[in-house]
């Protein structure tokens, strides 16, 4: 009994020391919320892109598809190419891929912090299920390429621009990173993913539609990095985990922030106040995959001024009082915003600032909106911290 009691001692100690401060602490706060998310995802069945297909698509069954989002039919020509309307979204695009790829990313989030929170392997066989239908599976799986994402109806069968859609792919990798330490993907099975998120990672660096996204000079590029960066770092491809941080010093940070910490890229547009916390989202996202102690994103400077903390700190008291927002009100989903945005905690445990984490801590974690829902990629900080 003894030598149990000492086994079981030395195995949560292991535990606890392989979490950080502020993944115990955010455990300890949300840990009911946590197993009943986990609970819902393990009563979800497996559901990939090839349950749904979309006529106007010019892929086939296993090629992901969207629309879109702020092109609607033209008044005076109503068979005629679609007009931009923007920050307006059209509710009759096509929509089924994207969601069904939410989903997936909300199950395989909530699978890997329910085992965080109770060391149950009974998730993480649940997340094998998920991703071997979506990586795996010859008649379910999801071709590595995004040739036909946001197409714009009698203008284009897709674009650049919608390799934005995949950044819900990047909790899906962090849950499959720790099934792997866990030593729960067969060899086999990790083989299989490891070589879909390596071509994917391909098809994103030298592809004409993701060398635009690349060099895009708004959140798209920002999100482009967070992928790219997030995928690599699965694959362990160092030299792209060294170009995301380059470029995350040399382009997305001087260029895009001004020195009082804003984006004025994103606040030309005509939602200012989602667009803007969207990509601190995605920047304060590159700084937690790609900071090492050798190389801190998080304390880096770009110009001499300009910094993912005073980025936080521009936002933070918009966020803790949005009728300050000294700007317009955005075109659509004013009121869904904010939520539990990660760049909080992820700036809470970067600069040991409590506030920020007691702001995210009251801000809803499970928005059901879908305009949120598109534009929060990291719903789960527990497997991220």
């Amino acid at each position: 009994m003894r030598t149990f009691l000492a086994a079981l001692f030395i195995g949560i100690s292991c535990i606890l020391q392989a979490q950080s401060p502020y993944q115990q602490t955010v455990l300890k706060d949300t840990r009911p919320a946590v197993i009943k998310r986990a609970a819902w995802a393990t009563q979800q069945a497996p559901q990939t892109i090839t349950a749904f297909q979309c006529d106007r698509s010019a892929g086939g069954i296993h090629d992901f598809y969207s629309e879109g989002d702020y092109w609607w039919p033209d008044p005076a020509n109503p068979n005629g190419p679609y007009i931009q309307r923007d920050g307006q979204t059209n509710p009759e695009n096509f929509v089924a891929h994207r969601q069904a790829m939410i989903r997936f990313s909300r199950v395989m989030g909530a699978l890997a912090a329910g085992y965080i929170a109770t060391r149950d392997n009974t998730y993480l066989q649940r997340a094998l299920q998920h991703a071997k239908a979506w990586f795996e599976t010859p008649a379910t799986r999801m071709n590595p390429s995004l040739l036909y994402a946001q197409a714009i109806k009698g203008k284009v069968t897709g674009r650049g621009i919608g390799i934005i859609d995949t950044i819900h792919l990047m909790e899906v990798v962090q849950a499959l990173s720790i099934m792997e330490k866990a030593g729960a993907i067969p060899p086999e099975d990790l083989a299989a993913f490891k070589s879909w998120f390596s071509e994917y990672v391909q098809w994103l660096t030298t592809h004409p539609y993701g060398k635009d996204e690349m060099n895009a000079a708004n959140n798209h590029g920002t999100c482009w990095v967070m992928q790219v960066a997030a995928f690599a770092r699965f694959v362990n491809n160092k030299e792209l985990l060294a170009f995301c941080s380059n470029r995350y010093k040399t382009v997305l940070l001087p260029r895009q922030m001004a020195a009082d910490g804003s984006f004025p890229l994103e606040l030309k547009r005509t939602k200012p106040y989602g667009y803007s916390l969207f990509n601190l989202d995605a920047m304060s996202t590159i700084c937690q995959l790609l900071s090492t102690p050798d190389n801190d994103l998080w304390r880096f400077t770009a110009d001499s001024s300009k910094s993912i903390a005073k980025g936080i700190a521009y936002l933070y008291p918009y966020v803790n009082n949005k009728n300050s927002w000294p700007f317009a009100h955005d075109v659509m989903y004013w009121n869904s915003w904010p939520v539990a945005q990660p760049f909080l905690i992820f700036g809470a445990a970067a600069f040991q600032r409590p506030e920020y984490y007691r702001l995210w801590l009251l801000l809803n974690k499970d928005p059901e909106e879908e305009e949120v829902l598109r534009n929060l990629p990291v719903r789960n900080p527990l497997i991220w911290l």
